[in-house]
């Protein structure tokens, strides 16, 4: 079993790198989760202690997670989340997209297939992302992304609908996969905890690099 990567723990907090191709949390049938592997090492600590979940990743989406030690520090950033929370993305598209930078704004809904949707009116629930170009090759863009709300596929449906599907997103029209998974990685948390502000950062996956030198990962997402 594949090694937790631990980005920052203390007495209330655990923040871990996810890995590609791995549930958050389960959903009912699998067992190898985020979530299994989180609970399992601090058990090893004490076989009291528990882990809580604060939010989420797709199974395809690598990044940051952060889960909580107790339930008291759960519902604390769960219910102030919008508020206390920054988060950037690392997105690799199909196609090059010629504006340096851009917001997308829809209203999305989810079919009873789970497949997510925009529509044309303020039925669905308000999503929006900012996106800023950090490298052009002949068939991809490299985007830096920061969501303003937390909706689910909420990057994957609104790049789509842009004409540029995140590479490896079959589920949202991509035609290809060159590197085996799909180009969406979540690179910051920012958040603040007791009027304290935290800053955690994953690295960046290695089938990224070739898209983005780690330099300018580092440049990106380190330090600002």
């Amino acid at each position: 079993m594949e090694k937790l990567d631990i980005i920052f723990e203390n007495k209330e907090i655990l923040v871990v790198n996810k890995p590609a191709k791995m549930l958050t949390i389960s959903d009912g049938k699998t067992t190898n989760t985020l979530y299994s592997k989180a609970s399992s090492y601090v058990k090893k600590q004490h076989k009291s202690n528990k882990v809580f979940i604060v939010h989420r990743l797709d199974k395809d989406t690598s990044g940051v997670v952060l889960f909580a030690k107790n339930e008291k520090i759960k519902k604390e950033l769960q219910d102030n989340w919008q508020n206390i929370s920054k988060r950037y993305y690392v997105g690799i598209v199909q196609g090059v997209i010629n504006n340096d930078k851009g917001v997308i704004k829809e209203y999305l809904k989810e079919t009873k297939t789970h497949l997510v949707y925009a529509v044309n009116d303020k039925r669905g629930d308000y999503a929006e992302s900012r996106y800023q170009v950090l490298n052009r090759l002949k068939n991809n863009t490299v985007l830096k992304i920061e969501i303003i709300t937390g909706r689910k596929n909420q990057i994957r449906v609104g790049l789509k609908d842009l004409g540029y599907p995140l590479i490896g997103d079959k589920k949202y029209e991509s035609k290809s996969n060159p590197i085996n998974r799909l180009g969406l990685h979540a690179a910051v948390l920012e958040i603040i905890i007791h009027g304290e502000k935290y800053r955690f950062v994953a690295k960046c996956p290695k089938e990224f690099r070739r898209y983005l030198d780690e330099e300018l990962y580092e440049r990106e997402f380190r330090e600002t």
